[in-house]
């Protein structure tokens, strides 16, 4: 049976608000947790775009759920040597519970120090050896390195867990998901499509963890939690590499007003129809999924989890 968690949004939330939200996911029964890496929300509306290992600090304390970045990018914006250390701190303050989500980027977040962008195939490069680095670092031993995109020199991180953190890589396409088969620990992918699980684990993956997740939006009012998703997360509803490439949150709200309700009616997963909440995650584990979260998105937070504690997941955990 799948385990469902919760996915903490940090473009749309502050980190008091995050904290509340994970205690709160965790009496409503879900078994872990997510939590987004970004330097920018994807737009203004959303809101917010705290430190992700603040906030990974305070969570060590709040709750006592699993929890993984989905995702953090070791690439540009932040070196791996200094991801790593970040990572193994986070193991050591949840015991163990700490699993690093990983993935190539997006521009919104990682051009902000002037670099130049790399495309898709020199980013899938950079993030293979920067996960060699961090592996190697993960041992406490001293590392130096000097590679195709990054050098290291006399490296050593004194912090570290008693075991290596768990990489798991996050793919959209055919190229990412055979990296993540090839060299991670877990693969991480955002739709229910059973064809990439299949990929990932013919390709070398096996038995190893797949993750995944969705966003919804509960409310008792639907039309009313159509414009909310409209609002906040129109983004989502872009096509192609347009999430990748865009530089700003400007940016994605010139793309986004080509999304309109209807579409969002359409796409989304809106209101209190405990059926179709229930659709839209078991979607995941038809697809062979290990582990499922679930965005709320707005601010009906409370009502969320009452939601899913009494309506959904005891239909989950039934099937």
């Amino acid at each position: 049976m799948p385990e469902y968690g919760y996915f903490l949004s940090c473009e749309e939330f502050g980190p008091a608000d995050l904290i509340e939200q994970a205690r709160m996911a965790e009496q409503a029964g879900f078994r872990s947790l997510w939590i987004s890496d970004h330097y920018h929300p994807w737009n203004d509306a959303q809101g917010q775009s705290p430190f992700v290992w603040s906030v990974l600090g305070a969570l060590s304390e709040a709750v006592s759920l699993p929890v993984e970045t989905a995702v953090t990018c070791p690439t540009v914006r932040t070196h791996p040597a200094v991801i790593a250390q970040a990572a193994a701190t986070t193991a050591v303050m949840t015991e163990g519970r700490f699993r690093l989500g990983v993935g190539s980027g997006e521009a919104l977040n990682e051009h902000i120090l002037g670099h130049v962008w790399p495309p898709a195939s020199v980013r899938l490069e950079m993030l293979e050896e920067s996960i060699q680095i961090m592996r190697r670092l993960f041992t406490g031993e001293e590392v130096s390195h000097h590679g195709t995109h990054y050098t290291v020199e006399n490296a050593r991180l004194y912090t570290v867990p008693d075991e290596p953190v768990p990489i798991d890589i996050s793919g959209f396409g055919p190229a990412a998901t055979a990296l993540a088969a090839r060299v991670g620990d877990g693969y991480i992918t955002m739709m229910p499509e059973a064809s990439m699980v299949e990929q990932f684990r013919k390709g070398g993956g096996g038995a190893k963890l797949v993750s995944g997740g969705t966003k919804v939006c509960y409310g008792t009012d639907r039309e009313e939690a159509v414009r909310t998703v409209h609002r906040l997360w129109a983004n989502q509803f872009l096509p192609g590499e347009l999430a990748q490439v865009l530089p700003s949150p400007s940016h994605f709200e010139q793309a986004q007003s080509l999304v309109t309700e209807d579409m969002v009616r359409d796409k989304a997963v809106c209101g209190d129809d405990a059926d179709e909440h229930v659709a839209a995650l078991s979607a995941f584990a038809d697809a062979g999924f290990d582990r499922i979260y679930v965005n709320q998105i707005g601010p009906d937070q409370r009502g969320f989890f009452d939601f899913y504690r009494t309506k959904v997941l005891p239909q989950l955990q039934q099937d």
